[in-house]
């Protein structure tokens, strides 16, 4: 397979009669590199993979494979993950990823090959001559990304590919992905559960109705978040830590205070004032969670 090329989606918008679905999106998706693509239901995430995959067409922008426009016979390598399932219920697994590899341009003895070596990796082969509606859905979720890994993609749009799995198979599909970024391919996919895409993804792009307004590392994402320090003065009173100059209290936990700095405020200051009041036995710094990056970041888009 081919790698090494970046996805770019350029000026991409998409209206259903009133309804603005994409409303100029653009965003890189670089080769080598796990991308999580983040928002709400309903703000148009699938609608963005579909375009991807030629499922839907814009009613402007351009979508571009390693430069150039992704044409039909580029999206033959392009794996592409369903959030509904996509696969023949009735028919036996192998004998659909080879189908499937064949369809993809793979001669049927590489196609065999490939859905055996797939079916084992997800811990399917004692299942290969079962129908896919005999499956969990869990399984189910394993064969689906099967399908969209079977024939060797170049480029990799996966719609929530984490939904239903138990947590031995999440971490078999992130061994999978971060291979397949790895290797070269370009990876997209979206998901709800932001600790799982904090902890894989080189880039995060967040969306809201229709609009990226964020997109970088999660450390980009960090910068000019408040700061927040976890102090723990063991023999404190009770009502330690209101009225600190600079820093507001926002959680208590025992004898443990969570504070926020000002933006002018200097984490020396919280210190000594902790120090004042007795033994410090904790006092750490607190990075922002992805999901409260998220939160904070559409609330600043709709202020």
């Amino acid at each position: 397979m081919a790698v090494g090329r970046d996805l770019e989606l350029d000026g991409i918008s998409k209206r259903y009669g009133d309804v603005v679905a994409l409303d100029d999106l653009s965003l890189e998706v670089p080769a080598g590199e796990l991308s999580g693509f983040v928002g709400r239901n309903g703000d148009g995430k699938t609608t963005a993979m579909r375009i991807v995959v030629g499922v839907l067409t814009p009613d402007a922008g351009a979508v571009r494979f390693g430069g150039t426009p992704l044409m039909a016979d580029a999206r033959r390598q392009l794996g592409y993950m369903p959030e509904e399932r996509g696969l023949y219920p009735k028919m036996r697994l192998a004998e659909q990823l080879t189908y499937l590899a064949q369809v993809h341009g793979m001669d049927a003895s590489a196609a065999r090959v490939a859905a055996g070596t797939w079916l084992e990796r997800f811990g399917l082969a004692d299942r290969a001559k079962d129908e896919v509606q005999a499956l969990s859905l869990g399984n189910q979720q394993r064969v689906q990304l099967a399908a969209a890994l079977v024939f060797g993609p170049n480029l990799l749009i996966l719609d929530e590919p984490f939904s239903g799995l138990d947590p031995v198979a999440v971490d078999v599909m992130s061994s999978v992905l971060r291979e397949q970024a790895n290797a070269g391919v370009p990876v997209l996919f979206s998901s709800h559960e932001l600790e799982l895409v904090e902890r894989l993804c080189d880039r995060v792009a967040i969306i809201n109705k229709g609009r990226l307004v964020a997109h970088g590392t999660v450390a980009e994402l960090r910068v000019g978040a408040p700061e927040r320090r976890w102090v723990d003065v063991p023999n404190a009173s009770a009502r330690w830590g209101d009225g600190i100059a600079g820093a507001k209290l926002i959680e208590r936990a025992g004898s443990r205070r969570l504070f926020e700095l000002q933006p002018a405020a200097s984490d020396q200051e919280l210190l000594q004032a902790a120090l004042a009041t007795g033994p410090v036995a904790e006092f750490h710094r607190v990075e922002p969670t992805l999901g409260e990056i998220f939160r904070a970041v559409l609330e600043e888009d709709a202020a």
